[in-house]
């Protein structure tokens, strides 16, 4: 079924993110004639995507032709105080929805430049959503209507995986462990292959046997039933190498102990960011 939006979706920003939902929503079906961007510079290959389905590019969008319906905030949040301003103009009160996918802006930065009573959803995704392996979690205002969660979601949807939270605090633990957590898998990725390395492999071959073990148990894990526990346990043999392995990797000051301090210390900086 193809994706439908009931009025027009501004999207203000062609970076990597705003690439990643653009071509989702275009892959699900959703009518080119009812996207406007705003993007001064957008990159080469966004602006190759906007131009080749006729989408409407501006540098700067003050005035359409009716409210939009979707105002889609994906701005780094260091330009948020400069872009967003004007964008607020174009929303009307219970007719537009302001969707951020913008790290470190709490709900409340944004009503503030809103008229009252306008809705407001701030999301997390990830950046596997450029492969539509995303997963996104959002949290609203209680102006958001039932309708407009279901547009979000369909539009999130469209780049992965979506899941709500009740508190908006929540998604300071929610941007440590997805929002961040690619980096933590490709750190791992690196460190296996550096392992590789120094156990005798050539760096091509480390570095190749690291990527597709990492890509390999991904998918196994995403196509699995199982829980990440239990598929450990079943490539574990008693006293074998994985054996061996784990013995280091689960011990009192391994893995689960750093990862800990990792979400934490993105967490905290999530807090100090939304100040």
């Amino acid at each position: 079924m193809a994706l439908q939006l009931d009025g027009t979706l501004l999207l203000a920003g062609a970076g990597n993110m705003g690439y990643a939902l653009l071509s989702g929503w275009l892959e699900r079906g959703l009518d080119p004639a009812r996207i406007v961007v705003q993007d001064p510079a957008p990159p080469p290959r966004a602006k190759e995507l906007i131009l080749a389905h006729g989408i409407e590019l501006r540098s700067l969008v003050s005035s359409l032709w009716e409210p939009p319906a979707v105002i889609v905030v994906a701005v780094k949040p260091q330009a948020m105080d400069r872009v967003f301003p004007p964008l607020a103009q174009l929303a009307r009160s219970g007719k537009t929805l302001v969707l951020s996918v913008a790290a470190g802006r709490p709900i409340d930065a944004f009503e503030q430049h809103l008229p009252k009573d306008t809705a407001v959803i701030r999301c997390m995704p990830n950046t596997p959503a450029s492969v539509g392996r995303g997963i996104t979690v959002a949290t609203g205002n209680r102006h958001v209507t039932p309708a407009q969660r279901a547009a979000c979601e369909a539009l999130l949807r469209a780049v992965g995986e979506f899941a709500w939270v009740g508190e908006e605090g929540l998604l300071d633990a929610v941007t440590a462990v997805s929002g961040s957590g690619p980096a933590y898998v490709f750190y791992l990725t690196e460190c296996l292959a550096d392992a590789g390395i120094k156990a005798g492999l050539e760096p091509a071959l480390a570095q190749k046997l690291a990527r597709w073990t990492v890509a390999g148990a991904g998918e196994l894990l995403h196509r699995s039933d199982l829980g990440p526990d239990l598929l450990r346990q079943n490539v574990t043999s008693p006293n074998g190498t994985t054996f061996a392995a784990l013995q280091v990797l689960m011990a009192e000051n391994g893995l689960a102990k750093l990862m800990h301090e990792a979400v934490a210390a993105a967490a905290r900086r999530s807090r100090e960011l939304a100040r």
